[in-house]
């Protein structure tokens, strides 16, 4: 499950550097903080603190509800990085 978690959002996040209409980005904040914040629950019941932290950091981070106005250049820097942790974390996780 924490797999397809972190594949589907990084596809998402990666999605977000092309042109798309606003509401897909919505959508994206939307199931980016349902993710990360299952991500959190999941690192939390298997004693990985820090990572839960981050994962609520980056549920904070996307929710769609208080927007951090970032503008469109950092908001991709943003997708770009986070995507490719996640990708990396799956890595890391399996060695």
């Amino acid at each position: 499950m924490k797999t397809q978690i972190k594949i589907i959002l990084s596809i998402l996040l990666f999605l977000c550097l092309a042109d798309m209409p606003y509401i897909f980005y919505q959508l994206v904040r939307l199931l980016a903080l349902g993710g990360f914040a299952a991500l959190a629950l999941i690192a939390n019941k298997e004693g990985r603190q820090t990572e839960m932290i981050m994962y609520i950091v980056l549920a904070i981070l996307f929710q769609p509800l208080l927007k951090i106005s970032l503008g469109r250049e950092l908001w991709n820097v943003v997708d770009v990085i986070v995507g490719v942790g996640l990708l990396v974390s799956l890595k890391i996780n399996k060695i």
